[in-house]
């Protein structure tokens, strides 16, 4: 099999951690173009691991005739017209979440894709967490026996600052997107109603910018099963991601991952390391197996896991809950898709 080249859009954090991942541990992929606004960023990136082609504008990615694939790791609001040229050029995609921060953007983008007849997968690096995996695993097996609850906890150490909650989308579309497509995930079925609470606790800033930062958020699924999910931008123990998952034969849960699994007992109590501090620590290894199913997914010409249709249903359920939480009320997803008013 010949070897996968890549291009990668956005030197930033996420874009770091994608190529350096496909230097160092994808042998069957190359990245042979990086292009970033900040041309420094991109040089940086592009001598650490060798890449040949270095460039300001995203359009030398897409249009180098050595790329077969693109990672696309730009700001939000580049994401759609970033994958419809890529597809249109021929070349399959790799999508940071969200696609797009509202329904008819992400359908012409799911629409130009299939038409094009591309690979696309998107970024929601949770579900290749092992843990999470092995939870997913669990509840196909019906270890659980038929599904009743699942409970969701994801708090961040720290707020963003508050001039980015302008151009995030806020925190359902920001930070609960991944919590809403873990629920889907896990669950096996999609999000029917969404009822959400909030307030700002952490950040007074946050609430100036219309945005929340603390919520509780409950799902109803497809056959009745429930769904909880708490979030909180700051939590000052640290990066807190807990699943729980109960049913009719018994429940299964994942806690927080730590430094070192001690715990000392002493006069004063029991005590033990705190939870890693933020996502690149805790999701670090599930990052790598993302990217690595992707190259797997273009290389062998397979199917992939998390595509339009999750971008899709995401952002759906984080507009219902902003829906849910403006208006006060329970708000079927099916009203957010049918664009009803």
């Amino acid at each position: 099999m010949s070897t996968l080249k890549i291009g990668v859009i956005g030197a930033g954090r996420i874009g770091k951690v994608h190529t350096e991942t496909i230097a160092r541990s994808v042998p069957e992929a190359r990245v042979v173009a990086i292009a970033d606004v900040n041309l420094a960023a991109a040089k940086d990136l592009a001598a650490r691991v060798n890449v040949p082609s270095v460039s300001d504008d995203y359009r030398k990615v897409i249009q180098n005739p050595d790329v077969d694939a693109v990672i696309i790791c730009s700001p939000t609001d580049a994401h759609a017209q970033h994958t419809i040229e890529t597809a249109e050029a021929g070349k399959h995609v790799f999508c940071e979440k969200p696609i797009a921060l509202d329904l008819p953007t992400i359908k012409r983008v799911n629409d130009t894709v299939e038409r094009c007849g591309v690979k696309f997968m998107v970024g929601f690096n949770r579900r290749f967490d092992a843990n999470f995996k092995k939870v997913k695993q669990m509840v196909v097996e019906r270890k659980v026996g038929d599904l009743h609850v699942v409970k969701i906890t994801s708090r961040d150490p720290g707020p963003p600052p508050a001039e980015y909650i302008a151009v995030s989308g806020g925190m359902f579309l920001d930070m609960t997107i991944h919590d809403f497509d873990m629920a889907r995930f896990i669950a096996g079925k999609d999000v029917v109603e969404v009822f959400a609470v909030g307030g700002v606790m952490v950040d007074p800033a946050i609430g100036k910018a219309g945005d929340i930062d603390t919520a509780v958020i409950t799902l109803v699924f497809e056959g009745g099963a429930l769904g909880i999910i708490d979030n909180s931008r700051k939590a000052v123990y640290g990066y807190d991601q807990r699943l729980e998952v109960f049913g009719s034969g018994g429940m299964v849960k994942v806690d927080n991952t730590a430094p070192d699994t001690h715990d000392y007992y002493g006069p004063d109590g029991v005590h033990s390391s705190l939870p890693l501090n933020f996502f690149m620590d805790r999701y670090i290894d599930a990052y790598a197996s993302e990217i690595k199913e992707f190259c797997q997914v273009v290389g062998e010409n397979k199917p992939v896991s998390v595509g339009g249709r999750d971008g899709l249903m995401s952002v759906a359920i984080a507009l219902a809950a902003k829906r849910s939480l403006a208006e006060h009320r329970p708000v079927k997803v099916a009203e957010v898709l049918e664009g009803k008013k």
